[in-house]
């Protein structure tokens, strides 16, 4: 630090929590992008794209993630109690575009399997965190779910996708990917 640095204001902006202006504001807080799958009572199986995911515990093992009380995949997750966090690599965005979205059969042309946790395994993720549902809080439009970890499965070592700002990646000023087929910014983060 320089005796200018010390004394010079530091620049800031204050502003009022619109959900707007959360979205943006969060937005600079670069995130890993993951697909939580499960498998509904029907047979269905669901999913949606989630940004929101962390460890809690290591012992027990827990995780957690956010998810959208007006989703419709999240309902059925938790109706069935288990679920599987699938780690999005880098260049995935047609799988983030797919569970980012609200149109469109999502799993129609995948190819998936089902984990012998009984829920969808998505292809070519870095890492698959299969869980039961251990606790549901709520929180405003969201739930916090806290998952009991049950297996954890690599699968690649290739780079991660990050969301960062509105855009996938942080190496340029805005690093978007083109909507495609399954309109990925339509609803989803």
């Amino acid at each position: 630090m320089t005796a200018e640095s010390l004394s010079a204001p530091e620049a800031r902006e204050e502003t009022e929590p619109t959900p707007l202006r959360m979205r943006g504001t969060m937005g600079t807080f670069a995130s890993g992008v993951t697909v939580v799958t499960g498998i509904g009572r029907d047979g269905i199986p669901v999913g949606f794209a989630c940004q929101s995911f962390a460890s809690v515990s290591l012992d027990p093992a827990l995780v957690l993630f956010c998810a959208d009380h007006r989703g419709r995949a999240w309902p059925r997750i938790r109706e069935s109690g288990r679920f599987t966090v699938n780690i999005l690599a880098e260049e995935q965005t047609d799988l983030c575009g797919r569970f980012g979205s609200g149109k469109g059969r999502k799993y129609e042309g995948l190819d998936w399997e089902v984990s012998r946790w009984g829920t969808p395994s998505l292809p070519g993720v870095l890492t698959r965190v299969h869980a039961d549902v251990y606790d549901v809080h709520g929180a405003g439009d969201h739930d916090v779910v806290v998952g009991r970890v049950l297996a954890l499965e690599t699968v690649t070592d290739r780079r991660p996708m990050l969301f960062f700002r509105g855009g996938f990646g942080i190496g340029t000023p805005v690093a978007t990917a083109s909507p495609g087929p399954w309109g990925w910014g339509d609803h989803w983060g």
